[in-house]
């Protein structure tokens, strides 16, 4: 007796089944969920098809598909110890969605012990299509691991160039530029530059606090520029705000418009005013810089859309000879508000 595959302890449905239900071949069930039916089959058919395949359950099954196709259409992202803030997860879903209008599927991978050559092994036993790393730890080697394997295009994102890959530059010296230029603007001298203690935020504190010291430098007016640890903590933030007194600095770049909202507080809480005695720049101009009091001047970032991206993705798959490309993907602009 043939089994019932809509029963919950039934095994797992096949193409076979959705094709008896529906009433057609197992190579029209395949033209049609796998999307490569063209014009020859029925609209009528397609949705017998697919409403056969929703009773049941059905999904094609992706290594199957990707046996068929030569690749798995996977775009791997990774580095998810990255902390995911308001501005990285808007484009993460801006790019989630372009990839899957072009066919791909992007799936956040998070770090492996090791990393070096073994993430590269662990990336690569998933046969992406292409792999987008967004921290540190990406070796060449690794990248050799990944196109043997069958990746088709190994792209870093933010985190330092590796040779045979694609480099997708935002630098972050410019954010710390930016915001310390704007202090030294506005008469400051003795500039605090806050360092967050999170590790996972060291790929872009430390280039920020480059640019800051860029900045004085280029300025040439004996400025000072002190990092200072911070917590993302209360208790962290009013040790800072008793630094800030020590140092009689006059100005701080709070790293970014979060860490800037803390410090403000803790300033104030000092009687330290904002901007009379300390003016305050933040960075990702989000929208607590504009409902904080003052309001929070901030460096706005531009970075790449997700469409932007996936196109460029999609073009070096396409072309995986292509000489690596070496591109700069951000721009940067101070928003001038009262804390500063």
């Amino acid at each position: 007796m043939n089994r019932d595959p809509t029963e919950p302890s039934a095994p797992p449905p096949t193409s076979a089944d959705v094709a008896r239900l529906a009433g057609v071949s197992r190579a029209t069930v395949s033209f049609v969920l796998n999307n490569t039916a063209g014009g020859r089959v029925s609209e009528q058919t397609r949705a017998k098809v697919r409403a056969a395949a929703d009773r049941l359950g059905y999904v094609p099954h992706a290594a199957a598909r990707s046996l068929r196709a030569g690749r798995t259409g996977l775009v791997l992202l990774a580095g998810a110890a990255v902390p995911i803030g308001p501005l990285f997860s808007g484009f993460h879903r801006e790019l989630q969605e372009a990839l899957n209008r072009r066919g791909y599927t992007g799936v956040l991978h998070g770090s492996t012990p090791g990393g070096g050559e073994d993430a590269a092994r662990a990336w690569a036993e998933l046969r992406p299509t292409a792999v987008l790393c967004l921290t540190p730890g990406l070796t060449p080697d690794g990248v050799r691991i990944l196109r043997r394997s069958g990746t088709r295009a190994v792209l870093t994102l933010g985190a330092p160039p590796v040779s045979g890959a694609h480099a997708l530059i935002m630098d972050q010296r410019e954010v710390g530029v930016s915001a310390v230029a704007h202090l030294l603007d506005r008469g400051r001298r003795r500039i605090g530059v806050v360092m967050p203690t999170d590790p996972g935020l060291a790929l872009f504190s430390g280039p920020r606090l480059a640019g800051a010291r860029s900045a004085a430098a280029s300025a040439g007016s004996g400025a000072l520029v002190e990092p200072l640890p911070l917590d993302y903590t209360e208790e962290s933030a009013a040790e800072l705000a008793v630094r800030c007194r020590e140092l009689a600095l006059d100005g701080l770049f709070g790293y970014n418009d979060e860490y800037a909202m803390l410090a403000l507080r803790a300033l104030q809480d000092a009687g330290l005013d904002v901007p009379g005695a300390v003016a305050l720049v933040g960075a990702d101009d989000l929208l607590l810089a504009r409902l904080l009091r003052p309001r929070l001047s901030s460096v706005r970032m531009r970075l790449p859309s997700g469409e932007e991206l996936a196109e460029l993705v999609d073009r070096v798959v396409s072309d995986p000879e292509a000489p690596p490309l070496n591109r700069d993907l951000m721009t940067v602009e101070l928003i001038a508000r009262d804390s500063s």
